[in-house]
């Protein structure tokens, strides 16, 4: 009798341990189902939709560094705004030598100052973020800061970002007027897992139509499924501009323009 008392509070114990190890599985299980949801939502709001008058044009390199965009819906623009540069800005320079305007770069992780015969850079160590702060010894400004500072507020802009996931502070914090004024928006997104990226997308297409989807092979992986890879290119069209084609299903199909960004790797796109 007294072995058996003795047996009690081991047995509780062992039970209590059970009880935590349940909820911690149905935690992790609540938490997959969370994140999994995310990302459907994520491709839902993704679904490009045919323009009626875009033309689409692949601007910048044939891999790497290339954007497409609608090449008849650039029409007198005054500057255009390249975040995120690196070695080189093959988009900048073909953006300004095609239309003879100045090309404002952003890059305060990378110091090498691209070149473009032919073109106009403008180079600015600092990045774009959510505020004007100083953070490791590098600049961050809002979009709008930095439009204001080199005279561009209220012009008409076009912007290529692909800043590794920073994106997102930025845009959220950047005013629904200012994104309204941007004719066409090329951008690199990323992530699958914050809730902030369902947040951006949803405010970009307040003002945009989401007009072609592509996925970066250097970021393919089972993890982000549905979505093939953790780093997508999109081509954001104004609304002001683009005229939707009922005729084409949405989603609508992959432009051929397309092309891997690591030629060398597989490829990993959606079958809609």
């Amino acid at each position: 009798m007294l072995g058996y008392f003795m047996k009690r509070p081991a047995r509780r114990k062992r039970a209590l341990l059970l009880a935590a190890i349940g909820l911690i599985v149905l935690g992790g299980l609540v938490r997959a189902g969370m994140m999994l949801q995310l990302r459907r939502s994520i491709i839902a709001e993704l679904q490009p939709i045919a323009l009626k008058n875009c033309t689409l044009k692949r601007f910048g390199s044939a891999n790497d560094g290339g954007y497409l965009m609608c090449e008849n819906l650039v029409e007198k623009i005054d500057a255009a705004y390249s975040y995120g540069v690196g070695r080189n800005d093959d988009w900048g320079c073909e953006v300004s030598r095609r239309y003879k305007v100045p090309v404002h770069q952003y890059d305060c992780f990378n110091p090498a100052r691209p070149t473009c015969e032919g073109g106009t850079f403008v180079f600015h160590n600092e990045c774009v973020g959510s505020r004007a702060e100083v953070k490791e010894s590098r600049a961050f400004d809002t979009l709008t800061n930095q439009t204001v500072k080199n005279g561009d507020s209220g012009r008409r802009l076009l912007v290529k970002m692909d800043i590794e996931a920073a994106e997102w502070d930025a845009i959220l914090a950047t005013p629904d007027e200012v994104l309204a004024a941007i004719p066409q928006l090329a951008m690199e997104l990323h992530g699958y897992k914050d809730p902030k990226v369902l947040e951006g997308i949803r405010k970009l297409k307040r003002h945009f139509y989401v007009v072609n989807l592509h996925f970066n092979n250097w970021s393919c992986t089972p993890f982000a499924t549905p979505l093939p890879g953790w780093a997508y290119q999109v081509l954001l069209v104004n609304k002001s501009i683009g005229q939707p084609d009922p005729s084409v299903p949405i989603p609508a199909p992959m432009s051929p323009l397309n092309a891997p960004d690591a030629p060398e790797h597989p490829d990993c796109q959606l079958d809609w």
